[in-house]
């Protein structure tokens, strides 16, 4: 892992921008800590850090002043990373197949997505790794948000993620279901009850397969963009309570 930037943001959070490889990303953690602290990994979807930052920095900032550090990559084909052919040509079809209003097959959502879990898990491995090793962190760790297979299969091959809060989203491989059902780790749900590109009873179904003894659906009324503020609250609660 290499440093390539650093600032100080106005709320006291540090924001150092790195590489590990070729793989950007962006560490933030409270400068007011004075002991290791616990880390929560970032998901997003793959529309590139630069276009996600805004989220992603809000999100940081609140983790900080409850005491977190956390820490993003990019995905593989998106942002400044080499384009990935075969995952652009199954964008390509699920936009086509959303805009003519027909149904998206099994076979576009396998194609989208699980050539994207496969090599994404590692690299949040990857980075797992390098950053634990910094003095600063302590663990143990969260995974939040981003898409929710990779969030599955990370609960499923990383012991050093201890509890998850996960984004409800239908395009999921059926693959998937059965991973979630491995799944043991503590759970967290953010579910739009309205949400435009979300097939609810498939993000139930999901959920009622996650195996995991202690999960919790938070459903609100809204479309995708809708999430109320005060939902931040509930997942913060529960990061306080699994990871200090």
């Amino acid at each position: 892992m290499q440093f390539t930037s650093e600032q100080r943001l106005d709320d006291g959070a540090l924001e150092r921008e790195f590489t590990l490889g070729e793989i950007p990303g962006i560490l933030w953690t409270p400068v007011s800590a004075s002991a290791p602290v616990p880390l929560i990994l970032l998901g997003h979807p793959p529309l590139g850090l630069r276009r996600m930052y805004p989220r992603l920095v809000a999100r940081a900032r609140r983790s900080a002043a409850e005491g977190f550090a956390t820490a993003t990559i990019e995905l593989p084909g998106s942002g400044d990373r080499p384009r990935w052919p075969a995952v652009d040509q199954a964008r390509a079809d699920l936009r086509q197949a959303m805009a003519a209003g027909e149904p998206v097959s099994d076979e576009i959502v396998d194609a989208l997505i699980l050539p994207l879990v496969d090599k994404a898990v590692p690299e949040w491995q990857s980075a797992l790794d390098a950053l634990l090793s910094l003095p600063e962190i302590g663990g143990p760790v969260g995974y939040s948000g981003g898409l929710i297979s990779i969030g599955i299969r990370l609960a499923v091959v990383e012991p050093r993620i201890v509890a998850a809060g996960l984004f409800a989203g239908s395009l999921v491989p059926r693959a998937m279901f059965e991973e979630a059902r491995q799944v043991t780790i503590p759970l967290h749900v953010l579910l739009q009850w309205d949400d435009e590109g979300n097939d609810r009873q498939a993000a139930l179904d999901l959920f009622d397969a996650f195996g995991s003894k202690e999960k919790s659906l938070h459903a609100n009324m809204g479309g995708h963009t809708g999430v109320p503020q005060f939902a931040g609250d509930a997942a913060a609660q529960f990061f306080t309570r699994h990871l200090k």
